[in-house]
């Protein structure tokens, strides 16, 4: 079982050394493109379904984009020998206005364990179709979720109810702020299974989120505006 410990959590945006295009030196045909300027945004690498996996692609492209560790937990693994430990970080990335991800890694030492998994939510980054999208709210802005999403990870699932303008986010600390992270700003969530497991309830969100972007539900998301 992991042994959990109650880190305070900080935003370590401002620690990180400033990104700077010029001096970055990408590894990936995608990040060439987008040193050359032939990328200019994030969206034509969604619309063109490619695959990121380069950090210094997302810092180009959101120059807003945060970060923050929601948790660290001390994790071991028993071997022939003897009992590894490691550290396991779980971080959120997002700019506020559309665009978030989720991401977890392990390591020996704590600062390797959160870079990485801030570097692996870079990777997991995913627009957000913001809407309005809640029956007692007509003002037609992006301030919640155009309809009800459903997600899960174990046994956590997350149920994103979109809410009327002014309500604020309504959940439990993690997913606000990841939802937060993402430009909403006004949501019910309910939850049910193990939600102490911060991880697998940002993973229902996120996944939850992700389902908003399927082709599934565009014809729900017309006959729900449709009937406003």
């Amino acid at each position: 079982m992991p042994m959990r410990k109650n880190y305070q959590r900080r935003d370590r945006r401002d620690d990180a050394p400033q990104f700077n295009i010029d001096q970055w030196e990408p590894r990936t045909e995608l990040g060439k493109r987008v040193k050359a300027r032939q990328v200019t945004s994030i969206e034509q690498i969604f619309n063109e379904g490619r695959h990121i996996t380069e950090a210094g692609i997302i810092d180009a492209l959101l120059p807003n984009i945060k970060n923050e560790i929601v948790e660290i937990a001390s994790v071991q693994r028993m071997t022939k020998n003897n009992r590894k430990a490691k550290y396991r970080a779980t971080a959120i990335v997002g700019d506020g206005n559309g665009h978030v991800g989720v991401g977890a890694a392990k390591d020996v030492e704590v600062k390797a364990a959160v870079d990485s998994a801030i570097e692996v939510a870079k990777f997991n980054i995913i627009p957000i179709m913001l809407g309005c999208g809640s029956s007692q709210c007509s003002c037609g802005t992006k301030h919640s979720l155009p309809l009800i999403m459903r997600g899960k990870c174990g046994s956590v699932e997350v149920i994103l109810k979109p809410a009327p303008r002014g309500l604020g986010v309504v959940a439990n600390k993690p997913v606000r702020k990841m939802l937060e992270m993402a430009g909403v700003r006004d949501l019910w969530s309910f939850s049910r299974g193990r939600t102490r497991v911060k991880y697998n309830s940002l993973m229902a969100t996120y996944r939850a989120l992700q389902n908003i972007n399927s082709i599934k539900n565009i014809s729900a998301i017309a006959v729900n505006y449709a009937s406003k």
